[in-house]
């Protein structure tokens, strides 16, 4: 009788689990068809709801049966609401459409945001819309990624000729940036202010700056992850635009149109290109620098001619088709082609970056998994030519990924795995200051597996988000297990702990040395050869020598701890406070002071391999302060950092060890139908490290044998001084403006005017300190702009 009983109640209680279904579906904008991301979607009267992905799905999971009004609402736009009913082990597709109207809600906005931080860890992530890049003062009148990733904390900008990013520690060979799932090698132009990305046709770029999740490898530093639109769905549209800076033009369009309410097959198109002709109008307009080497009547240097103008010139390529179906299903086909290229008196390079591929996403009937797919190749290869220089400095990276990712929606989180394989193909040569050849090429073969899983508590009070990737180097036959774990606890709606870990691993390393002060050959290789067999621990107490160990693998290795929390400690007021420490297990470097042939096994290692090993940390805090309301946006950041690389002998600071970075960012609209904005952007970062000059002597070159050294001149030589004799340079500091004003014509044309300041007080900083000729070289100086953008 017990066991008929106890079959009875098993049998119960699995036919009332199963009386729930699933209701999953996609949220559009109604007028162009796009996916309306990040955008709330419940169901009315419950506690049951979600928010939309960078596709606009959702998925509601584990619904009790019964009938209810899904609803789904955003800023800017109509709420849009559809009565669902759910059946016992069904699953509902449901599409919904937001049209826009003039006014919103303030607090809906609010509230979406909220539910979001409340239900994902989003521990070192900054979600980044065009939207919100356009409200930076923008420089040459075009507003890029490129400037808005300066603001964000612990992100390091080394200046406004040939920089590049360093985040949180990380160089820039260790920051993985994605565009539709390719892998783009080289992301920034030469001049700082501008990347390969344009603006108008980015849908969402999230940006990791650490402790990102196991669905990302290779890299041991950051991810930047950037998903253009698709284009619009229901009409062709366009945007070009002149400034003093360049050129561009942007197009989209429907090939094949839904029907009138959103249903059927689509597909449409996107294309942008545009160009620099800095090279060429600088002569004119900017033909002039400040040059702190002249007197001037107040004894600090004066603005001075400048013939060559600003030698900088780019073009980028990008195009892409999108094929929707009626499932919500639907395939993109991309392409692009970027170019750079910079002419200075001394030195010239440039670089390519070319590549293609697909990804789809997939939405099977019967089942709640939602699957992605990707494949896509890109090459970039590089020259660098410089006066002096026996030969050019080359390299090339490029190869094939390709990987799938399946996500099941749970009632109380989300479950995804996926797999990936990257085969990388590398070239090198480099010569040395000291006539040292090093060459290398390579190629690599990697796949990965991953798992990770979200739990949300019933109460909403815990997110657990542990995921794990299982990453094997088949060239090098290494596997690397990668565990990762992210946690928030909501203490209240408005108070919120979080903190995230992880390890990770790659195998790329760059063709430059993190020790150089100016660099634009921005070179790769994988897996060297000539990698020095023994390292000399640090001893962390002492700061000396410790243990030697044996090197057993070539990968560059790190882990990432960080702990915060998010504040809304008043209306319309976000406070997110990160604290941070990467260790920086192995890492491989270019050897600056190789002088011996590898062969010459009697010399110690670190004078004749051509590579190097090292470790190091990176540890801070990050602050970020930020207030929306109504017409008027506020950003403000502060970053505190501390950075040191160990090389076996003694310990340093990088180039890119920046103490404090300050940004304020301002946005404000105004006048009738809000037709104007003005926004500022200043800067504050307390000055690099560098190394002093010891002293300077006759450097004789190498001739042939019994040649009298009195018969011939030598050339100039350097002695610097050791790696640990730390001085810094100046602080930095920049005010950028910008004024736009917009003319309508009516729903489809309107015409943007803008005025930019970009060093608006042409503030001298420091570029660089050209020792042999005793010169101090500045930053750019105030380069006013104005431009013009028509759209229809």
């Amino acid at each position: 009788m017990k066991l008929i009983t106890t079959v009875v109640l098993l049998l119960l209680s699995s036919v009332i689990y199963a009386q729930t279904g699933d209701l999953r579906g996609f949220v559009f904008e109604k007028a162009t068809g796009e996916p309306s991301i990040f955008t709330p979607v419940f169901l009315k009267g419950t506690t049951i709801g979600v928010t939309t992905d960078v596709n606009g799905y959702f998925i509601l999971s584990k619904v009790k049966v019964g009938t209810y009004i899904l609803v789904s609402t955003s800023m800017g736009f109509d709420t849009a609401s559809v009565p669902v009913t759910v059946v016992s082990g069904g699953i509902i597709n449901q599409k919904m459409f937001l049209k826009k109207r003039d006014r919103q809600l303030k607090e809906i906005v609010i509230s979406a945001e909220k539910q979001t931080a409340i239900t994902e860890v989003r521990t070192s992530v900054q979600k980044i819309t065009a939207k919100q890049i356009k409200q930076l003062a923008s420089v040459g009148g075009e507003p890029d990624i490129a400037q808005y990733l300066q603001v964000l904390p612990g992100v390091t900008f080394t200046g406004d000729q040939g920089g590049q990013l360093y985040i949180r520690g990380g160089s820039p060979v260790q920051n993985k940036v994605l565009l539709d799932g390719m892998t783009i090698y080289n992301p920034f132009h030469s001049i700082g202010f501008f990347s390969v990305f344009e603006t108008d046709i980015i849908r969402n770029a999230d940006v990791y700056s650490g402790g990102f999740g196991a669905q990302y490898g290779g890299r041991i530093s950051s991810v930047m992850d950037i998903t253009t639109r698709d284009g619009n769905k229901n009409k062709h549209n366009g945007k070009t635009s002149l400034s003093t800076f360049g050129a561009k033009l942007v197009l989209e369009g429907p090939l094949l149109k839904p029907d009138s309410n959103g249903k059927g097959t689509s597909i449409t198109y996107v294309a942008s290109g545009k160009t620099s002709y800095l090279n060429a109008t600088s002569k004119t307009l900017y033909n002039y620098k400040f040059d702190p080497n002249s007197e001037s009547k107040l004894g600090i240097g004066k603005l001075v001619s400048n013939p060559l103008g600003l030698p900088f010139s780019y073009t980028d390529l990008y195009g892409k088709i999108s094929a929707n179906l009626e499932s919500g299903s639907k395939l993109n086909i991309f392409g692009f082609d970027f170019k750079d290229a910079v002419k200075y008196d001394l030195a010239q390079v440039g670089w390519k970056n070319i590549g293609g591929g697909f990804n789809a996403v997939l939405v099977p009937q019967g089942t709640n998994v939602l699957i992605k797919t990707r494949f896509n190749y890109s090459k970039y290869a590089i020259n660098y030519e410089q006066k002096g220089l026996t030969a050019p400095r080359t390299s090339s990276v490029g190869g094939f990924n390709g990987g799938m990712d399946f996500i099941h929606g749970l009632e109380h989180g989300e479950l995804g795995y996926g797999l990936e394989i990257t085969n990388t193909v590398t070239t090198f040569k480099f010569t040395n200051a000291l006539s040292r050849t090093i060459e290398n090429d390579n190629a690599s073969f990697e796949t990965a597996l991953y798992f990770k899983y979200r739990y949300n508590s019933k109460n909403t009070k815990l997110v657990i988000d542990p995921s794990i990737r299982l990453q094997y180097y088949a060239t090098l036959g290494e596997l690397s297990p990668e565990p990762r774990l992210g946690i928030k606890y909501n203490v209240t709606n408005k108070f919120r702990l979080k903190g995230s870990s992880g390890y990770y691993t790659q195998n790329l390393i760059a063709g430059n040395s993190d020790r150089d002060v100016v660099n634009l050959f921005y070179g790769f290789l994988t897996g060297p050869e000539n990698l020095q067999k023994k390292l000399t621990t640090e001893d962390r107490f002492s700061g000396n020598a410790g243990d030697v160990k044996d090197v057993k693998s070539k990968l560059q290795k790190a882990i990432h701890y960080i702990i915060g929390f998010e504040y809304d400690f008043a209306k319309h007021f976000e406070l997110n406070v990160e604290g941070y420490h990467k260790k920086f297990l192995q890492l491989t470097n270019i050897n600056r002071d190789k002088i011996f042939d590898v062969r010459e096994t009697t010399r110690p290692e670190y004078l004749r391999t051509d590579y190097v090993v090292e470790t190091g940390y990176a540890f801070g805090t990050d602050v970020i302060l930020k207030y929306d309301y109504k017409h008027f946006y506020l950003w403000t950041t502060y970053s505190l950092g501390y950075l040191r690389r160990w090389d076996g002998r003694q310990e340093y600071a990088p180039i890119f060890d920046r103490r404090h970075n300050v940004n304020v960012v301002s946005s404000y609209t105004f006048g009738k139908g809000l037709k104007w904005q003005v926004d500022a952007r200043w800067n504050l970062g307390s000055g690099f490290p560098f190394v002093p000059t010891s002293g300077q002597y006759e450097s004789l070159q190498q001739q042939p044998m019994n040649t009298d050294p009195n018969s011939f001149n030598g050339t100039q030589g350097i002695q610097y001084g050791g790696l640990n004799e730390i001085n810094r340079q100046p602080y930095y500091h920049r005010l950028d403006l910008s004024v736009k004003r917009t003319f309508e014509f009516n729903n489809d044309c309107k015409l943007e005017t803008n005025f930019s300041l970009t060093n608006a007080y042409n503030r001298q900083n420091l570029f660089y300190y050209d020792r042999l000729n005793r010169k101090r070289v500045d930053q750019l100086p105030l380069l006013p702009s104005i431009g013009v953008t028509f759209s229809w």
